[in-house]
């Protein structure tokens, strides 16, 4: 059974099988929010998607960057601050077999997405506002046999 079901804006419905959740920031002691920072959590979120889920592909999508100083702020030894949303995500999902001659008893889709967003919720329904939108199913995930 899934956590929830997910209908993309193509009208595919994807079941969201298992969802780990982290705070994107948790555990840092020094430093402050960068690009630098930045590239080093979502590597490592990268990582672990891929540590979690060997078996099947992984896709980024790329987080929103927010800078709160502007150019009005004085600049770190970094740069400038820059800001992802607070929760980092890693989903595995599963849908229907996306090549149309395999059999759909026999064979699914699969894929596991690594996300941020700004909320620890589960992403359900259709994903308006949500990172997931803009997911290229047909073109991301993989045909097993099950």
């Amino acid at each position: 059974m899934s956590l929830s079901r997910i209908v993309l804006p193509s009208g595919r419905p994807v079941d969201l099988m298992e969802l780990q959740l982290s705070s994107t920031y948790g555990g840092m002691l020094e430093g402050y929010p960068c690009a630098l920072v930045n590239k080093m959590k979502i590597t490592g979120l990268l990582r672990s998607a891929e540590t979690a889920f060997p078996s099947a592909p992984v896709h980024l999508i790329p987080p929103e960057r927010e800078y709160p100083d502007d150019d009005t702020g004085p600049l770190g030894p970094f740069g400038p601050v820059e800001v992802i949303p607070k929760v980092a995500c890693i989903g595995y999902f599963r849908s229907t077999a996306v090549d149309p001659s395999l059999d759909p008893v026999l064979h699914i889709s699969r894929l596991t997405v690594a996300w941020f967003q700004p909320t620890p919720e589960t992403p359900s329904g259709s994903v308006e506002n949500h990172p997931l939108r803009e997911l290229a199913w047909e073109q991301l995930a993989e045909d097993v046999e099950l």
